[in-house]
């Protein structure tokens, strides 16, 4: 009876134990500080990933909320509405908001071109044509050889593609007029360059074994631009409000995501194995991450200096030091 009595006590206590750790458990889940940001199902997603899995986010007192995907001329003024809190994209993206008066600041950077001697398979874009289509074409520079336009895919109007693509042009004397920008996604550029509805794809890292599965030809990448590190610029970034208003939380935010870059960097094969999963697609690299919280304020320059010479920004109108902050650099170097 003595034993069953003792059996029942430390039964008792291991439900109790249970359920108080539950309950602290959920309590802390509870008091994590929401962030919101749009779904991502491309290469923009590898360090959320990371660090959701590797609870970086949970050791900050942070919550990502994911509010489902979020079409690319949407995602600016997503923030802007308060939808949500925190985006990413390309200096030009950024400029460009704030040339009309969207007050996003970037807080740190994230993907960066890697050196030439790194790995291809993480550099920031590849382009790509159908050798059915165009046996002739072997490289970049054979694209003179095509007669009227020639269309390249590019997810969005004034983001890395058309950016990149158009300083590729003009280094290989295509004028920029004889090619025509044609939006749809990375994944759906893979099918069309195969139907031979474009001549031209250009895709991100995730993608690139796809397009290799279809036998497509590999004609560039972005580290022929000539532009170092800043091939691959992007950033993450939050209204100028909001960082004033909660700068505790976004540099736990700068923390997090950090360790997250960092260590995509280091176990590439496992980082790429969780985005294929996520994604639904093969994906054998990913992007490379800036491994430091340091924004390098002259990166921005080209990608300025293009929006000014094609008149989409005025000149003057935006300036470089007021599209980022440097206050958060101190804190995801440890």
């Amino acid at each position: 009876m003595t034993k069953r009595l003792v059996t029942i006590a430390i039964a008792a206590l291991g439900i109790v134990l249970t359920l108080r750790g539950a309950h602290a458990q959920a309590t802390q889940q509870k008091d994590l500080f929401e962030i919101r940001t749009w779904s991502r199902k491309d290469c923009s997603l590898t360090p959320w990933l990371v660090a959701d899995k590797l609870g970086y986010f949970t050791e900050e007192g942070l919550k990502i909320v994911y509010t489902g995907e979020t079409q690319p001329a949407l995602q600016v003024p997503s923030i802007l509405r308060g939808n949500n809190d925190v985006g990413g994209g390309h200096p030009n993206t950024l400029a460009v908001a704030n040339s009309v008066g969207a007050k996003l600041v970037a807080v740190m950077e994230s993907i960066v071109e890697p050196a030439p001697a790194y790995d291809p398979k993480f550099r920031h874009m590849w382009w790509f044509v159908n050798p059915a289509k165009h046996p002739g074409v072997k490289k970049f520079s054979d694209l003179k050889k095509l007669p009227g336009k020639i269309k390249f895919a590019t997810i969005n109007q004034n983001i890395c593609a058309d950016f990149l693509g158009n300083l590729l042009a003009d280094k290989y004397g295509i004028p920029r007029d004889k090619i025509e920008w044609v939006s749809m996604p990375d994944i759906q550029a893979v099918q069309a360059l195969k139907q031979g509805l474009i001549d031209v794809g250009g895709v991100h890292p995730p993608f690139y074994k796809a397009m290799q599965d279809a036998r497509q030809q590999k004609i560039a990448d972005s580290t022929e631009t000539g532009l170092g590190s800043s091939a691959g610029l992007t950033y993450y970034w939050f209204t100028a409000s909001y960082v004033k208003k909660h700068p505790k939380e976004v540099a736990g935010f700068v923390r997090a995501i950090k360790r997250a870059q960092r260590w995509a960097n280091t176990h590439p094969d496992q980082a790429a194995k969780w985005v294929e999963e996520a994604i639904g697609v093969p994906v054998t690299g990913n992007h490379y991450y800036k491994e430091d919280a340091i924004i390098v304020e002259k990166e921005i320059e080209p990608w300025l200096k293009y929006l000014e010479e094609t008149r989409i920004v005025a000149k003057g109108k935006v300036s470089i030091p007021t599209l980022v902050t440097h206050q958060f650099e101190t804190y995801g170097n440890k």
